[in-house]
């Protein structure tokens, strides 16, 4: 398998950490969706990070889609079995997307030249960011979220969410107000598999 995208993207991160930790052996190659487009195009038409090559060489677009496939092959998940851990995994899971999502807009949004820029669209997404941060560090604070022995997809989504936010757009996101997702996320970079794929790599 072929997993093809850069790192500082939450949602290629979360794909091979994910991997990684269900014991898959894949590749990974670098390509923006940006600087090397024709390159991505050839992988992928649609140019869309991550993809992954499976196997049998179809083409996999979609971080979501690529974790379940992930799963299929190795037999397993990395989600609870028990009926009401596993609902709260996938609503923290969501949530860690959501916030990823949002300080993607974020990014992209002030990049935008002055004249194009929306205030109102700005407050928006800076508001439901935050509103997502508040909900994992909430949830990181009624120990919710952890950094193992076993991680959870909810776990690995909120960590690399956080990073990405002080990666990106730290003036954004300030540790103080989120102490408790904080110290959620450095317990989890700490992990070998994340520093296997750190986020400034590339």
């Amino acid at each position: 398998m072929l997993l093809v995208g850069m790192l500082d993207s939450p949602y290629v991160r979360r794909a091979a950490i994910t991997g990684t930790l269900l014991g898959l052996e894949f590749e990974h190659r670098s390509v923006s969706v940006f600087r090397h487009m024709p390159e991505f195009s050839k992988i992928n038409p649609l140019i869309k990070a991550p993809t992954l090559v499976a196997d049998d060489g179809i083409v996999i677009s979609e971080s979501l889609l690529i974790i379940q496939h992930f799963e299929d092959v190795a037999g397993r998940s990395l989600r609870p079995t028990e009926a009401g851990a596993r609902v709260r995994d996938l609503s923290l899971t969501g949530i860690g997307i959501v916030a990823a999502d949002k300080a993607v807009s974020v990014e992209y949004e002030r990049k935008r030249p002055e004249e194009r820029r929306y205030a109102n669209w700005q407050e928006r997404i800076l508001t439901q960011l935050h509103t997502a941060l508040d909900l994992l560090d909430a949830a990181a604070k009624r120990g919710e979220l952890a950094a193992g022995p076993e991680l959870r997809p909810g776990d690995i989504a909120a960590a690399i969410a956080w990073g990405f936010c002080r990666f990106v757009i730290p003036e954004f996101v300030e540790e103080a107000r989120w102490p408790a997702l904080a110290a959620q996320a450095r317990a989890c970079e700490a992990l070998d598999v994340f520093k296997a794929w750190p986020i400034d790599r590339e």
